[in-house]
């Protein structure tokens, strides 16, 4: 979810244990040099998340944007290219959606229900854009993986800043590897079944999974609730 902002501390997060970390700084999203190539970008993921990455064609990603084929090649050599920079914004764009949402909690657990809940509500309205950046990724080769792990790693980074704020002993490291790997087959699962509805409703076991290791059964108990409420 990017790096930390250096406008604000860990209040709290010394000493007496409570959870007062920022969400890391919005990534900024790439800057799209023009409205036409933003266009491209988002019609190839709506394309490739509606047919799937070796059925989808420049032809119809010309089809969903309305725009010619040299509109196109003017902005890229080919269907692989324009989708690994789609990718790339398409998950940024993801990022700055939750941490927009978590911009106003000052505790890393309200931060992460709030930046959760909003990309669970966007996949519930949008599922094809979920499959084009989560589902169809292993399709397009190693690239995309790389750009989907790197995405990855910043949710990760973000998860472990629990243990600043966990009473107790923190779980090891590879903890927070785990609750991403966790919640990323839940999601992609559901997503490669087709399902169009229904993720909203994994914010209550995703928020007991995530802080379960680092604040205890009584905590993920209590934000298991919460995110019911």
């Amino acid at each position: 979810m990017g790096k930390q902002a250096a406008t604000k501390v860990r209040a709290g997060a010394e000493g007496t244990g409570a959870a007062g970390e920022v969400l890391p700084a919005a990534p900024t999203l790439r800057l799209v040099s023009s409205a036409k190539r933003q266009r491209i970008l988002e019609g190839m993921l709506e394309v490739v998340g509606s047919n799937g990455y070796e059925a989808a064609s420049v032809r119809m990603v010309l089809d969903s944007t309305g725009l010619y084929r040299q509109a196109f090649y003017d902005e890229f050599a080919d269907k692989d290219a324009c989708y690994l920079e789609a990718l790339s914004f398409g998950a940024a764009k993801l990022e700055a959606i939750a941490s927009e949402a978590a911009a106003g909690e000052d505790e890393w657990r309200a931060q992460l229900r709030a930046g959760l809940s909003a990309v669970l509500g966007t996949l519930e309205e949008d599922p094809a854009i979920g499959r084009a950046l989560i589902v169809e990724v292993h399709a397009a080769g190693a690239e995309a993986l790389a750009i989907r792990s790197e995405a990855m790693r910043r949710v990760t980074d973000f998860i472990d800043w629990a243990r600043d704020a966990a009473n107790g002993e923190a779980p090891p490291p590879i903890a927070a590897e785990g609750i991403v790997a966790g919640m990323h087959a839940v999601v992609h699962a559901k997503l490669a079944a087709g399902d169009e509805s229904g993720y909203r409703d994994l914010l209550s076991d995703f928020m007991y999974f995530a802080t379960l290791p680092y604040f205890g059964p009584d905590v993920a108990d209590a934000e298991m609730k919460a995110a019911r409420a």
